[in-house]
């Protein structure tokens, strides 16, 4: 059984900006974040963690070293954040009164619609996230990891696991370095033990 600690980033000037849109932008953390994911660390106190992971984005890598206390944080691309094409820097109002259709296409079938109408689908998403844990699964079988990503793509990752519609995937809500665990089993069956912690 390998035991998932999964994080989103802490807070960001975008998120505390009418929470902008914020892809593969690589913006640090507020002062703010920075407390969030100290808090982390002082609630994880006493949790032997066996490697810690993190989107290669400054934001969630930092969060992962200040979380974990961890120097040697490793990176890996594919946990980074969702490629939102056109609606990159924007919040949601401001996309959607430019172009209704595009958050209307997303909203109903985010599994084959491409996000901001030239960024990454669902699928493609919910590929490389896939792909990602089946490895640590393998090279991490009965330990213990922090994992940090991005509000997208770990929600849409958690929504594909728990084998909800993918156009659900915004019901799951995820708060910046809030602690999320999950435990994958030999066969890679997902079970959520808690949200938001």
């Amino acid at each position: 059984m390998l035991s998932v600690y999964l994080l989103r980033h802490g807070q960001t000037p975008y998120n505390a900006d009418g929470n902008r849109y914020c892809g593969r932008t690589d913006i640090e953390l507020t002062e703010k974040g920075i407390q969030q994911a100290l808090a982390v660390n002082s609630r994880m106190k006493g949790i032997a963690l066996d490697a810690v992971y993190s989107s290669p984005l400054l934001r969630a890598r930092r969060t992962a070293e200040l979380a974990s206390g961890w120097d040697m944080v490793q990176t890996d691309q594919r946990l980074i954040e969702v490629d939102f094409g056109g609606w990159e820097h924007k919040t949601r109002e401001e996309f959607v009164a430019e172009d209704p259709s595009s958050w209307e296409t997303w909203s109903r079938d985010p599994l084959s619609s491409r996000a901001g109408n030239t960024g990454e689908s669902g699928a493609a998403v919910v590929g490389r996230m896939d792909d990602f844990f089946n490895e640590v699964l393998v090279r991490h079988a009965e330990q213990t990891i922090l994992v940090v990503g991005h509000n997208g793509v770990n929600r849409l990752f958690m929504a594909h696991r728990l084998g909800m519609p993918l156009q659900n995937y915004r019901r799951l809500v995820q708060e910046n370095s809030a602690i999320t665990l999950f435990e994958l089993d030999d066969n890679g069956e997902f079970t959520l033990k808690c949200l938001n912690a």
